[in-house]
């Protein structure tokens, strides 16, 4: 390769013997400087060994001063705020490094994300922290709740929206749907599937239509994503009955046993269903009270029981077994039955709830003789509430009591949208 003065953030075409390639010059990796790296137009990145290269041009040079923004608070517009946690939507291409910059600012929002600011003034930006959704636990969902609650009870701001990773932000969702009691105001989480470097990031579209969400009358934690895999509307999706269903796809997020709250276009929103209405006379309450000593279990064929003993020997006070088909598990016909260890467990205190590992449908124990044998132990069946609404719940509930009683009556009341009485589609 001939020498060239291309520098990592140049716009530059590398020159094969037979192709070439065009796009944003990469620092190389360390340890290994006979490597170039491009991120292609596309968003992905490739690398080159720089004995194939035979030039490389530089098209535009990478600005080296940082473009300045100033966020104009217009009087006209409704007045947001946000709270950032991390994910893809959060971050933006650093072309030195190969990596990602975080995105905490009105400014940095308004340079990349121009279009929120045509709806909405963001009058407040709260960081409690950067994290991978799949580095979170409920103290992170607590420090989410307290700030929430904080920007809430502000009469200045109509509403809220909170950026998240995708993997793991449906037990966010269903544990800000618990925490935040008399909710006044719509709480509105969104993602991005693909960064906003890439020409196919879903980001833009999720946040104009999380705007509309944010300050439309629809009071809940909801969830706002794309509804198909085209940049034409969202859902706003109830936090306790939305799943992530698809490892990439831009529509990763459905409702389960639910539908939508709102079609949301760019320019306008349509509500789907019933609501908690907007009052600005509530105050919501923080009610983030947490046991971790809680699990989640799915049950497969010939799976020991004595699991269950583990739990028990770490202290944990509750466990959700996702069952198979109406709410079956191995009984007495089985080799590795599991009648006998749910009697003891739950005779040592331990409360057993039960969900749908098919997701869709809910659970009905007295189908089947196995099914009633199972129900005779003492299990809470949780009708059509999803598995993971459900492991939060029981956390929450379990920091309330630990009275059997009054933890099945808390876990079969309908709180936050997590129960449907029939289902209807």
């Amino acid at each position: 390769m001939e020498k060239t003065n291309a520098k990592p953030g140049d716009y530059v075409e590398v020159l094969l013997i037979k192709r070439s390639y065009k796009g944003v010059l990469l620092e190389s990796p360390d340890g290994d400087k006979g490597i170039v790296l491009l991120k292609l137009d596309s968003g992905y990145n490739i690398g080159f060994v720089k004995k194939d290269i035979s030039e490389i041009t530089v098209l535009k040079v990478a600005s080296e001063v940082k473009r300045t923004v100033e966020v104009k608070k217009n009087k006209d517009k409704p007045n947001i705020a946000m709270i950032i946690t991390g994910g893809t939507i959060a971050a933006r291409l650093n072309p030195k490094k190969g990596g990602v910059d975080w995105l905490t600012s009105p400014e940095d929002l308004l340079r990349f994300y121009p279009e929120l600011f045509e709806l909405v003034n963001v009058v407040r930006v709260e960081v409690p922290f950067m994290k991978a959704s799949e580095d979170m636990d409920f103290k992170d969902w607590q420090k989410i709740a307290r700030v929430a609650t904080k920007l809430l009870n502000d009469s200045n701001i109509k509403g809220l929206i909170i950026t998240h990773g995708t993997d793991f932000l449906h037990y966010t969702s269903a544990a800000l749907s618990f925490f935040l009691r008399d909710l006044n105001k719509p709480v509105v989480l969104t993602y991005s599937q693909r960064s906003i470097d890439r020409a196919s990031s879903d980001a833009n579209l999720n946040l104009q239509c999380s705007a509309l969400a944010a300050i439309s009358d629809i009071a809940e934690v909801m969830l706002v994503g794309h509804a198909t895999i085209n940049d034409d509307y969202c859902y706003a999706m109830p936090g306790t009955k939305v799943r992530k269903l698809h490892s990439s796809r831009r529509d990763a997020f459905k409702v389960v046993n639910g539908n939508p709250l709102a079609k949301i276009y760019p320019d306008q929103i349509n509500v789907l269903a019933n609501h908690n209405v907007r009052d600005g006379k509530k105050k919501v309450k923080c009610d983030s009270d947490f046991f971790e000593g809680v699990a989640l279990v799915q049950i497969y064929p010939g799976q020991d029981p004595d699991i269950l003993d583990y739990f028990l020997k770490k202290k944990y006070k509750g466990v959700v077994l996702e069952m198979s088909g109406l709410g079956h598990a191995p009984t007495r016909r089985a080799r590795n039955g599991w009648t006998k260890k749910l009697r003891e467990v739950q005779a040592k205190g331990m409360i057993i709830c039960a969900a749908a590992q098919t997701i869709n449908g809910r659970l009905d124990p007295l189908v089947y003789s196995n099914g009633r044998e199972l129900l005779e132990t003492g299990i809470i069946y949780l009708e059509d509430m999803l598995a993971e609404t459900a492991l939060v719940k029981l956390g929450w509930v379990l920091a309330k009591t630990t009275k059997r009683d009054e933890v099945r009556k808390l876990m079969l009341s309908n709180v936050a949208r997590e129960l449907n009485s029939r289902l209807e589609f």
